[in-house]
């Protein structure tokens, strides 16, 4: 179940993909679903695009200065 006020979808995904996500997942100390959405903001930051709705929580490392 999805956590409140976030929006959960389907995703296809290559096994060999999913196996690293793990893989990195583990490493960070992450479920794969918080390191897909780390990944994603991660992107985002390095495109300049501000994500909404962070609630003020940052991700550890996320210095919230988009670099």
């Amino acid at each position: 179940m999805a956590s409140p006020g976030k929006k959960a979808f389907p995703l296809r995904i290559d096994p060999a993909l999913w196996e690293e996500l793990q893989r990195l997942a583990a490493r960070d100390l992450r479920s794969v679903n918080a390191q897909i959405e780390f990944m994603l903001r991660e992107g985002l930051a390095r495109r300049g695009v501000k994500h909404p709705g962070a609630g003020g929580k940052r991700d550890a490392g996320d210095s919230g200065d988009g670099e």
